[in-house]
């Protein structure tokens, strides 16, 4: 195999690319990264509690077992892995709606059907004008949903005449990074940081106050762009579709910023 043939075999050998997540989706996109020639740094930014009112969520899914409600829209796969930590039966009549083809693809792993994706805006205002759409009579409705979540989605199926619970299903908090992740950072040993949510952005932007200007910040898609500007991040990539996929390829189009000193000691 000659150079040439080896770069684009392996687009991102030599980088270092930090992975904000733990637990199998980090394994995943680590797995992808390496398939790529990169060598992933998993570091959690964040991680996923339980709600402070169990009451409500446990009430929620026993009437979505029950069959009180036409869909159930699922807009992270953290939702999906509460969902599965509940062993919750997703009755055939209740439709479920996945805001974009990562939450569909966790939702399909573990035996759910999903028969909504939005077809171009994978956010919850493209969510729900496609449901919508799709709906013109008035339905019942279930948001499961982040505590830190905006309430578009919901507001915007209530003002359409659907009779709407919207319920907390996690809480999303911080993981403080250790001091040798802070200190590859700070020197430019990372060459790409993904940036996979508005949560992880905020995370970077307070965990990491001094980025060197040659690291990629690649961001998830536009929506998850648009969260990491507003918390002060410099976007250098938006993947155009939300999935990891997309973000792994896009950052390959990249030319590595720098690699002499990277695995120096």
């Amino acid at each position: 195999m000659t150079a040439s043939e080896s770069k684009t075999a392996k687009p991102l050998a030599g980088w270092r690319v930090l992975v904000p997540r733990g637990g199998p989706w980090g394994d995943g996109v680590a797995a992808s990264l390496r398939s790529q020639g990169a060598v992933p740094v998993v570091a959690p930014l964040i991680n996923f509690a339980p709600t402070t009112d169990q009451d409500s969520l446990d009430a929620a899914l026993a009437r979505l077992q029950a069959g009180e409600y036409d869909w159930l829209t699922v807009t992270s796969a953290t939702t999906v892995d509460v969902l599965f930590a509940h062993r919750v039966d997703i009755p055939a009549k209740t439709k479920v709606a996945a805001v974009g083809e990562t939450t569909a693809a966790a939702l399909q792993a573990v035996g759910y059907e999903v028969a909504l994706v939005p077809e171009q805006d994978n956010s919850a205002k493209g969510m729900a004008q496609q449901l919508i759409a799709l709906e013109p009579e008035p339905r019942r409705v279930l948001t499961l949903r982040s505590e830190i979540a905006k309430p578009v989605l919901t507001e915007s199926l209530i003002a359409a005449g659907h009779h709407v619970d919207s319920v907390v299903a996690y809480r999303t908090v911080g993981v403080p990074v250790t001091e040798r992740i802070l200190r590859d950072v700070e020197n430019g040993r990372i060459n790409a940081i993904l940036i996979t949510s508005g949560s992880v952005a905020e995370q970077v932007r307070q965990q990491f106050p001094s980025i060197p200007d040659s690291t990629l910040l690649a961001a998830i898609g536009p929506r998850t762009a648009s969260d990491a500007r507003r918390a002060g991040l410099p976007i250098s990539i938006v993947a155009d579709r939300q999935t990891v996929d997309a973000l792994i390829d896009a950052v390959s189009h990249f030319t590595l910023p720098h690699a002499a000193d990277e695995f120096a000691p």
